[in-house]
């Protein structure tokens, strides 16, 4: 099986298997439902590979209890973390009330429940395939090892979201445990014997392997700090590492590749995805990119609904020197260096865009007035968004389906889009620039250099850029020869790492992730760990507010903002004599 199959199949078994992998709410704790399948039928070789599909299938956030029983929002769970990563930090705009930061609001009830459904389908099948017999043992040191990253990935998801969060696992029988100890061992731990135990190559490329452990491992002791340990498994996944596939790791030419489902197969920048399927017979778009479901232009081909638009800030990152093609870290925002826009102009009067020296990474990550939106023609302007002045004048790309091949990739079995787009948590370029981060750290400049450089230059590629249509009336007509913009991105020249110091060479990285991973929800949780969320955002907030009306009176406050409060609903189920078990998050009520 590939990964579409692989996706496919993902649902039906999860479907299955979701009556015995309850999640931790006590309701579904306190009884076995009726019809549910019990040890004695799972603990087989077929079972406990069933039961390990099902722990895969989770990560698409849409197989929690909420959801299933009619509860609960699509939008509140995707692993894209389009809320919680892209719209608090800074990235895009939203509409409605994920800006609520109270525990009653249902969305961090709904994130906690999918989490903490994929953390119950991992224990399950590490608890059964122990009592399994007729398992070769490295099939089964290959099983428990991807449940051991799958369980890490849901814990960690957990911990950069709440922080204090109690651990469950296997052994684990009473479920109203306390958040009083920090899980960060418990998933390096897991994630540790990942690495050791999964195999380098899988028979579905949608699976993990060691090489992802790797890749995750090195990003939680980044997250905590710890850049030695850190720079032992990114030095091993960049110089030996391989997909799943058995494709070792290199950027693709094109950096919008990394989008496009006919490029996903033999992709040798994935090290981590959520294998994204349309039309999987299921009638529903939950294989589907459903969580982000919200995120198309409104009053468009896609019709629905114009909630995840990019902000002023984010497209003004974009804008490059027009002599070196470098970006500007600390002005981007000054009227000197703001990309142009069509803000307050109708779409019926004229508007030429910006003529500067831009990224072209920015019209892959935005749409904007004038510019190819993919194969789907020019985009128009305000009359593909609900108000301008609401969320502003540009619109998402990235992850959205291409016209030539949307009966392939589009799933219309809903009342807004799903598309086979997979979502990356981690690519090739993403490690590249944690390893720079780590390497920077490390006073080691030149090498932290070269991994930006390498992104950086990809990203300069001619043949990624977006063109004008041979025919503006007839996109599907094709693209000309002549770049849509006035693009240019060039590498920092040689030494600037080590001539400008350390804080300079941390700046052009912290800037780089910016512009390579925007709209890809870990915008918000890097200025966490960098320590610079209450002055990024702050800062944000002041500008944007300038223009746009949905972020006014929106401030972030330091050693509170930080983390998303922890659910009131789960702190009233795990009330023991009228005690709560769980523990709040600071500064929340």
């Amino acid at each position: 099986m590939r990964y579409k199959t692989f996706n496919k199949f993902c649902c039906s078994a999860a479907i299955m298997l979701s009556l015995l992998a309850g999640g931790c709410s006590k309701k579904f704790l306190d009884y076995s439902p009726q019809g549910a399948l019990g040890d004695e039928v799972l603990a087989s070789p077929n079972g406990v590979n069933q039961l390990l599909i099902g722990a895969y299938a989770a990560l698409t956030g849409q197989d929690h209890w909420g959801l299933a029983l009619g509860g609960g929002t699509a939008w509140a769970t995707p692993p894209s973390n389009w809320i919680y990563g892209s719209c608090f930090g800074g990235e895009a705009q939203a509409n409605g009330t994920s800006w609520i930061l109270v525990p009653t609001n249902p969305f961090f009830g709904d994130k906690w429940k999918a989490d903490y459904e994929g953390v119950t389908r991992c224990n399950n099948v590490i608890r059964i395939a122990g009592k399994t017999q007729g398992i070769k043992p490295a099939d089964m040191t290959n099983i428990l090892g991807q449940a051991r990253f799958l369980r890490a990935y849901y814990y960690f998801d957990l911990k950069k979201m709440f922080n204090m969060v109690p651990w469950v696992d296997e052994t684990t029988t009473d479920f109203k445990q306390p958040n009083d100890k920090d899980i960060w061992p418990f998933i390096t731990a897991d994630l540790q014997f990942a690495f050791a135990n999964t195999a380098e190559t899988q028979s579905e490329t949608a699976r993990a392997n060691k090489w992802a452990a790797a890749a995750l491992l090195a990003k939680a002791y980044l997250y905590q700090k710890k850049y030695d340990s850190a720079k032992t498994y990114f030095d091993q996944v960049i110089g030996g590492g391989k997909t799943s596939g058995g494709y070792k790791y290199a950027l693709n030419q094109n950096f919008n590749d990394n989008f496009k489902p006919e490029k996903e197969i033999n992709n040798a920048e994935v090290v981590f995805t959520v294998a994204m399927a349309s039309n999987t017979g299921n009638g529903s778009i939950a294989t589907a990119n459903q969580g982000d479901m919200l995120n198309y232009p409104i009053n468009s081909p896609f019709n629905c609904c114009g909630n995840f638009q990019p902000t002023i800030d984010m497209v003004n990152s974009f804008r490059t020197d027009a002599i070196t093609g470098l970006p500007y870290p600390d002005d981007y925002n000054s009227s000197a260096h703001a990309v142009k826009s069509d803000l307050g102009i109708a779409a019926k009067d004229p508007f030429t865009p910006d003529a500067g020296t831009v990224d072209p990474r920015l019209d892959w990550t935005a749409g904007r007035r004038g510019i190819p939106y993919l194969d789907w023609g020019l985009m128009p302007g305000s009359t593909w968004m609900w108000s301008q002045t609401g969320t502003g004048p540009f619109v998402n790309k990235k992850r959205v389906y291409w016209q030539a091949t949307r009966d392939k990739y589009y799933d219309g079995n809903s009342w807004a889009p799903g598309s086979a787009v997979n979502y990356n948590v981690i690519s090739f370029s993403d490690v590249l620039l944690m390893a720079a981060e780590c390497e920077a750290q490390l006073s080691h400049p030149d090498k932290a250099q070269e991994y930006v450089d390498s992104v950086r230059t990809r990203a300069g590629h001619t043949s990624g850029f977006v063109y004008k249509y041979n025919d503006n009336a007839n996109p599907l007509g094709g693209f000309s020869a002549t770049p849509a913009a006035n693009y240019l991105v060039k590498p920092y020249p040689a030494g600037a790492f080590a001539g400008g110091g350390k804080d300079y060479a941390l700046k052009a990285i912290y800037f780089e992730r910016k512009l390579e991973l925007g709209e890809e929800g870990h915008r918000f949780f890097d200025l966490v760990r960098w320590g610079v969320a209450d002055q990024v955002l702050n800062a944000f907030y002041a500008f944007e507010s300038q223009y746009t009306t949905e972020l006014t009176g929106i401030t972030f406050t330091p050693n509170k903002n930080e983390y998303f409060p922890i659910p009131q609903v789960e702190i009233d189920n795990t009330t023991v004599g009228g005690k709560p078990t769980l523990k709040q998050n600071p500064g929340y009520k």
